[in-house]
Formats: C-alpha cells, sequence, structure tokens
C-alpha cells in the first residue's frame, strides 16, 4: 500500500503509486487525484503504470505537483454539487505534456510552460492525453477576491511562457511549488502572499482592468489585513475597530476595501475561525470542542457550536466523527465511485 505521507518529508501529503500490485493502482491513482484537487468523474488508462501526486501546504495555500500518464477529469455539475469539499481556485502550470481544457464556453489548448486557471464551483473538463507534468497552486476561493462573473472570466484562458506576465509567473510559481516545504513557515507565507498578488495582476490583465479600476495598493492592503487577522485571529478582542487602527485607516475604508472579497470584515474573521476550528477538531481528537473554540478566538461554546452547524451543515462533534481515517485503497475505490 502506498503511503499518504513519507517518514522524514516536509508536512503535506505524498500519493504513489509505484508500490502498489498492479491491479490496485487504477483505483487508487483516480482516488488519490480526487482527494488532492476534488471528485471527478476520471478517465485513466486501463493500466496506469506511475503516478506520484506530492502536496506541501502554502498558508491557506497548497502546492501540488503531479507526474502521472495520460488523463481526462471531468466535473459535471452533479459532481460539484455531491462533492461536499471548500470551494478553491487551481492555478496550474504545465511543465510536461500537452493539454486541453474546457471550462465557462472556453475551449484552451495547453502546452508545455502554458498557465492556466479552473474554478472547482463549475463544470469542466480537463484533458492530458499523454504522460504529463504538472505544478499546481490550490487556492481557497476568496483569496483572489474576485467576485463569481470576475472569476467564470478569467478560467480557461492560458497564460504561454513567451508573454510578459506568463516569463514572469512561470518560473516563479514553478519555483515556489517545488520549494514548498523546505521554507521557514514565516517566509512561505509572504512568499504565498507574492504569488497572490501576482495572480491578482493576471486577473486584472486577462479582464482589461485599469489601475484605477482596481488598484494594485488597495489588493495589497487587502492581503496585509488578511494576514494581520490570521495572526491575531485567538484574540477574542480582535474587531474591525482594532483592525483599522492597526493599519492606520477609517473604519469605512476598511470596510470598502473587503467589499472585494464578498464579506464584511466581521464574517472574514468568523469564517477564518471556523475554518481553523474545523482542521484542529479533524488534527487534534483529545482536544474538547470547547478548547478548540478558546484556542481560536470564540469566547462561547454554544455559539461557536451554532455559527459551525451553520456554516457547514453539523455539529463540530459530528464534524470530528465524520473525519474518522479509512484503509486508503478501499477510501480511494469509494471516492471514485461517488
Amino acid at each position: 500500500m502506498a503511503p499518504d505521507v513519507q517518514e522524514g518529508s516536509a508536512p503535506g501529503s505524498f500519493h504513489t503509486t509505484d508500490s502498489l500490485p498492479v491491479q490496485h493502482r487504477r483505483a487508487y491513482w483516480r482516488g488519490a487525484l480526487s482527494r488532492t484537487f476534488g471528485a471527478v468523474n476520471m478517465t485513466v488508462p486501463d493500466e496506469v503504470y506511475s503516478g506520484t501526486i506530492r502536496a506541501t501546504p502554502l498558508g491557506r495555500l497548497k502546492a501540488v505537483t503531479v507526474d502521472g500518464d495520460g488523463l481526462t477529469a471531468v466535473r459535471t455539475r452533479r459532481v460539484v454539487g455531491q462533492d461536499g469539499q471548500d470551494a478553491y481556485i487551481v492555478v496550474k502550470m504545465l511543465a510536461k505534456g500537452a493539454g486541453r481544457l474546457e471550462q465557462d464556453g472556453r475551449d484552451a489548448l495547453l502546452g508545455p510552460g502554458d498557465i492556466f486557471v479552473y474554478d472547482t464551483v463549475r463544470p469542466l473538463r480537463l484533458t492530458l492525453p499523454q504522460a504529463f507534468r504538472t505544478k499546481s497552486l490550490v487556492l481557497p476561493r476568496d483569496v483572489l477576491g474576485l467576485g463569481e462573473s470576475d472569476v467564470a472570466r478569467v478560467t480557461a484562458r492560458p497564460l504561454g511562457p513567451d508573454t510578459l506576465l506568463g516569463g514572469l509567473i512561470s518560473p516563479f510559481l514553478a519555483g515556489l511549488v517545488d520549494g514548498a516545504g523546505s521554507y521557514p513557515p514565516r517566509t512561505g507565507e509572504l512568499m504565498a502572499r507574492n504569488v497572490v498578488d501576482l495572480l491578482g495582476v493576471l486577473a486584472d490583465d486577462v479582464l482589461g482592468r485599469s489601475d484605477e479600476e482596481t488598484p494594485g495598493g488597495n489588493r495589497a492592503l487587502l492581503l496585509r489585513v488578511q494576514a494581520f487577522i490570521d495572526r491575531h485571529l485567538a484574540d477574542p478582542d480582535l474587531t474591525p475597530q482594532v483592525i483599522a487602527g492597526a493599519h492606520h485607516i477609517s473604519l469605512r475604508y476598511l470596510h470598502k476595501l473587503f467589499e472585494s472579497a464578498d464579506a464584511t470584515v466581521g464574517r472574514w474573521i468568523q469564517r477564518r475561525r471556523l475554518e481553523e476550528c474545523r482542521r484542529d477538531l479533524a488534527l487534534h481528537g483529545s482536544a474538547t470542542i470547547a478548547a478548540v473554540a478558546h484556542r481560536w478566538g470564540f469566547t462561547s461554546a454554544a455559539h461557536f457550536s451554532r455559527v459551525f452547524r451553520a456554516a457547514y451543515g453539523m455539529s463540530p462533534r459530528e464534524w470530528r466523527g465524520a473525519q474518522e481515517p479509512a484503509p486508503q485503497v478501499p477510501s480511494a475505490a469509494r471516492l471514485v465511485d461517488a
């Protein structure tokens, strides 16, 4: 059975078919891809010879390198509706091979070095007909600060390495993904923020926006504010007034910044606290639910339970119970069949 995490490796996950019996490789590979990028209807060769996925966290982002044989991944509306995973934007560079991406009415041919974007909450088809290598950043959908219509306009628009922005972003993204896990946590967070800035520039370029319409300073300030919130989530006294004062801006201007993130400042704080609590509930089984809630700034365990259920459709205790690990190969097969 292939390990999910290599002993002594950087934090993250590692999937490989190399140590599996031939008859188990296809189901395992399909399941590993679905666990990494979201559930899909996956078509892979009848005989999977080799496949490797390495995923490493970078703050709220995830860096992923995939080497594999050809495949076709399809996310239908039915699969999207049943997935139950968080919404992500995937920014992917095709390091080896060729491909085709269909999303939002566009049909894009992909070549080596191309960077492309797809959204996991809407139907898509990604075809990689031969042996390939991809390097990806998986971002929570709110990180780029784009509205629904804007996201739909940047998907399936490949950016070649011979373009000005492509030539800048492509090597930076590849280097960041390759080095993920080797940076100190603070360095990794800063580099991830720089990538988000570059991706924001890419989105503005694709959307044809002017500097006046989306000032870079506003985007950078919003990112700094969000990083400040992440550093102070455990403080129950974290309020919009405190945040505005720490950044020497008015409360009104702070709320204006968050309009692009489709959330109020208060809701953003609550969302990030819930995300961290959800992660800790799965990782720290011995901690009480009240302790997890207090660790991330909730002063009332009852209030925490109410907002958790409202956000995720189940209680914190039910969420923790649903995260119990299962054997890998059967789990992979079950994900594929879902």
